[in-house]
């Protein structure tokens, strides 16, 4: 079995435990066998409620000694990042991360580099990608029965009251939520962005301090356009967590409302002011998925398994980062903005 450490206890870690002791598979693979964070007693509070019998502690270089794990699982705060990812993968251990991959496009880079070295695997949870939904549009857009993409609208708008730092984080919605959003699309397009127009408001009546709004255009290698409409002040109707989709091809369109709700229509003639337009079967899936964060990490750990590359390697998860980036650049700067000069 990997031997696995968890860093940092929060609230996010209860979900993490919970898909390591009930998806078969990573039970089978993975041991956990420490518990790291700053407050001891989060660690130990973690694992009682878990029943785990493992190394309870606060520091990583320690950890990394006693135990000499083969994963580390990093759930800290974006700011300790960097430094707990290049200290796991320098010791010798695969890491697994929250988003986002890091606080600028610099130590992104710089942990591609350090994983390269270290000969590990780092990626990084983006779990819309491992969603029954998406794999179904991914397929339908692939199989060419809507023709070639041509644009990509997401509306994400949900009235979230998180309390606690999100309420004064710059540039929230960006920043926290939306790398969800744009590496979504970004994998159904299959390029990467060029450029980005990006408006950003904190409308009236938001119990955000900074940008819990946000429009964005984006451009892509293969002529694909994207919009971005998102707010997390917006109350009355909450879209899915996972946006509302319209997927656009040339013989055709698709709506995903980010549940399990998607409808595609085609062209079939070329006569009319409407054209007339068939339904599209939009088949389920052929095998079985292991969705949401238990599908990343069990992605990862069969990626570590068979040394191949996960899904959402850190190689692959910049370009997300940097679209993110760069909405936040347009937006301060009220300019269209090269989005490849962000990650150069």
């Amino acid at each position: 079995m990997l031997r696995a450490v968890l860093v940092g206890c929060g609230a996010m870690a209860d979900g993490w435990l919970c898909a390591l002791k009930e998806t078969p598979e990573l039970a089978a693979a993975v041991r956990l066998v420490g518990l790291i964070d700053l407050n001891i007693e989060a660690a130990r509070d973690l694992a009682n409620r878990h029943g785990l019998d493992v190394d309870c502690g606060v520091d990583l270089g320690t950890m990394l000694a006693n135990q000499a794990p083969d994963l580390v699982f990093d759930l800290v705060v974006p700011p300790a990042r960097h430094a707990v990812v290049t200290q796991a993968l320098t010791a010798g251990a695969h890491v697994l991360s929250e988003k986002p991959m890091a606080n600028t496009l610099d130590q992104a880079r710089d942990l591609i580099a350090v994983a390269e070295r270290s000969g590990r695997h780092h990626a990084v949870i983006q779990n819309r990608r491992f969603l029954r939904g998406i794999r179904r549009v991914k397929a339908l857009m692939d199989s060419g029965a809507l023709g070639e993409m041509t644009a990509l609208h997401q509306d994400f708008f949900i009235g979230a009251h998180f309390g606690g730092f999100r309420d004064q984080m710059p540039h929230v919605l960006l920043l926290d939520m939306a790398i969800h959003s744009f590496d979504a699309a970004r994998w159904l397009i299959g390029a990467d962005p060029t450029f980005v127009y990006c408006r950003e408001t904190n409308p009236k009546g938001s119990w955000y301090a900074h940008g819990a709004s946000a429009d964005a255009l984006f451009d892509f290698a293969n002529g694909v356009t994207m919009t971005y409409r998102g707010s997390w002040c917006a109350e009355g109707a909450n879209t899915a967590w996972e946006c509302s989709w319209r997927i656009i091809g040339t013989k055709g369109t698709a709506i995903w409302d980010g549940n399990e709700g998607i409808t595609a229509h085609a062209v079939a003639g070329d006569e009319g002011f409407f054209r007339p337009l068939v339904p599209v079967e939009v088949p389920d899936l052929a095998e079985p998925l292991v969705e949401g964060h238990a599908g990343v990490i069990l992605d990862f750990v069969r990626a570590v398994q068979g040394q191949t590359s996960p899904l959402t390697a850190g190689t692959d998860n910049i370009h997300s980062l940097a679209m993110v980036f760069a909405a936040i650049r347009s937006a301060e700067t009220g300019a269209r903005v090269p989005v490849q000069n962000q990650e150069a």
